[in-house]
């Protein structure tokens, strides 16, 4: 332990930072609006109060330039003083800039949640830039940006990785790595050369504890090396040399708390035929782990023994203990469903879902919990009663779940850890009603679309709290601007959505009949709630419903030919067992 700095609030962020083009040293902490900065030493030699409308979730460090970010608001720190600002329409993952010493002057990026990396310029927005899912990691490439300093690395929360070069007007992608083992979203990503090649490598960490490792071939395209799998999910991932000397490390955190490392030492060795002298350095550090294990060990049973004692006493008072729960619900547009995950920093007992709406719930290969399922009465409002149990000493459990769209309603998730006393916390999430709808920033005009057009006596923020009811991924916060515009992407069949609303009217256009109908019939209901009366138009393309018919097609005829396979599995069998009594 180098040193310990103690916070009455919980640190949001952790950084480095140091000279331009030096070795970064200085540590940086944040917690609420506040910066606190650190010497290697443990000495504190800043406290900065940013006074930002909302607590700092990212932050950035580039020489004496502070760059800060709550969920929307971006404010740039020169020597302490506030210098930039931008107001960002979506939600803000993370922030990174390009290094001076190779540009000229500071490039803010931000990483959005609506799919796009923001590039600013001062105070003002120089472009977007789309990426494949919603950003919630961005890295400097090789640490520097490259050879020019404008190559940035991203990772998503549908579990892809990208690189993006930052030009001085349109970005250029330069490669895009798929998910296609369907592993968690990435939450860190580090470079570091663990290889020993001379060539840095990349390093992903995913919240389904997946450790990912890939080199460059000599197109400079990242190709898999290894991969290390844990039960919690890595939330920082770094290379560097800590335990063995001369041996290179990957030393990941878990969500839970946990710190451990892989190695690159070899921890076996062949045994010879003449006696082998322990090493004194490891029976050492053995003595010390059985000696911290055995304390840790004994506190625990004094704090029960304390529980114990006060739970039976007269003067005892019952509460119920509250526990934190990290919970993710994510659209995966490849398949068309949604990933629940849940994690807790104590075991799981068990995981009760309960939904007001038909759900399928998909087979997920990581989960060992046993699932059994309720009978439910649709008539009482119950569509799904199912529970997982989960398996000794199980921190983390992840669904899959596909909806139908025109139906919405909620899920709910009861979640009982494997403490004492019994407690229980409910999670919500909404089943939308177009729910397979994710976010695109385009929208083909030349296919045949239909039209809906509203009309009436309400206000932007009316409309697009009635949108964010409908339709995932839209910011909670209404967009400035006298009128707003969206695009989505059916991720089912491929169709697409445009929105285009203002104080008094609101057009949507898809070449999806279906999508138009669900909206004509959730935003009537909405607005009829409000005493809003609307003046609803159409305009019906006949086109678009062969158009559409066309799009289904090739998933008919997949589903159709699965079928026949189906149906010829019996027959195999017995041809087997046939041939085997031969």
């Amino acid at each position: 332990n180098v040193f310990q700095a103690s916070s009455s609030q919980r640190l949001t962020r952790v950084v480095l930072g140091g000279q331009i083009g030096g070795v970064r040293e200085r540590i940086f902490t944040t917690n609420g609006t506040e910066v606190n900065a650190y010497t290697k030493k443990g000495k504190k030699f800043l406290t900065f109060n940013t006074n930002m409308s909302e607590p700092i979730q990212s932050v950035y460090i580039e020489g004496t330039d502070l760059l800060a970010c709550g969920n929307f608001v971006f404010n740039q720190y020169q020597d302490c003083k506030d210098i930039n600002y931008f107001l960002c329409n979506d939600k803000i993952n993370d922030v990174l800039c390009l290094p001076i010493d190779k540009r000229n002057g500071i490039t803010p990026v931000l990483a959005c949640q609506d799919r796009v990396l923001r590039v600013l310029q001062g105070s003002e927005l120089l472009y977007e830039a789309e990426v494949p899912g919603p950003p919630t990691v961005l890295e400097l490439n090789g640490n520097n940006g490259g050879e020019d300093g404008n190559e940035i690395l991203y990772g998503t929360s549908d579990g892809r990785v990208g690189m993006m070069q930052i030009e001085t007007l349109v970005p250029s992608h330069r490669w895009e790595l798929a998910n296609e083992k369907r592993h968690g979203g990435v939450l860190c990503l580090d470079n570091y050369d663990i290889t020993s090649d001379g060539v840095l490598d990349l390093l992903v960490g995913h919240d389904d504890g997946q450790v990912e490792v890939y080199s460059y071939n000599e197109a400079d395209e990242p190709v898999h090396r290894y991969s290390y799998s844990c039960n919690e999910s890595i939330t920082s991932v770094k290379g560097g040399v800590v335990g063995s000397p001369g041996y290179d490390e990957i030393v990941c955190c878990t969500y839970a708390g946990w710190v451990f490392a892989l190695t690159t030492e070899h921890l076996t060795k062949e045994a010879g035929p003449q006696l082998v002298i322990a090493d004194t350095v490891a029976v050492a550090k053995i003595n010390n782990l059985k000696s911290e294990l055995g304390d840790l060990q004994k506190k625990v049973s004094d704090e029960r023994e304390k529980y114990q004692q006060s739970a039976n006493s007269k003067t005892a008072v019952s509460a119920v203990p509250l526990f934190p729960i990290s919970d993710k619900f994510v659209l995966n547009k490849d398949d068309a469903s949604y990933t629940l995950s849940l994690e807790l920093q104590s075991p799981i007992d068990n995981i009760l879902l309960q939904s007001d709406v038909p759900l399928d719930l998909l087979d997920v290969e990581k989960n060992s919990a046993v699932v059994s399922y309720s009978a439910s009465n649709p008539e009482e409002g119950n569509f799904l009663l199912a529970t997982y149990r989960c398996q000794a000493n199980t921190t983390r459990l992840e669904l899959k779940i596909r909806s139908i769209e025109g139906q919405y309603g909620t899920l709910q998730a009861y979640i009982t850890p494997q403490t004492q006393p019994k407690t229980c916390q409910v999670k919500q999430y909404p089943i939308k009603p177009l729910s397979l709808h994710h976010r695109t920033h385009a929208f083909n005009e030349s296919r045949p679309h239909n039209t809906l057009t509203l009309k009436g006596q309400f206000s932007q923020a009316e409309v697009h709290s009635w949108l964010l009811f409908c339709l995932p991924e839209l910011p909670e916060r209404t967009p400035a601007g006298e009128s707003a515009n969206f695009q989505f992407a059916s991720t089912f069949l491929d169709t697409q959505l445009d929105c285009t609303y203002r104080k008094g009217e609101a057009v949507f256009r898809s070449d999806n009949i279906s999508t138009i109908s669900i909206l004509k019939d959730v935003l009537s209901k909405e607005a009829t709630k409000k005493k809003i009366r609307l003046d609803i138009s159409y305009d019906v393309n006949e086109e678009s419903i062969p158009h559409t018919l066309t799009m289904i097609h090739p998933k008919l005829e997949y589903q159709l030919l699965l079928a026949k396979k189906v149906q010829i599995i019996d027959a195999l069998k017995v041809c087997s067992s046939m041939f085997y009594l031969k």
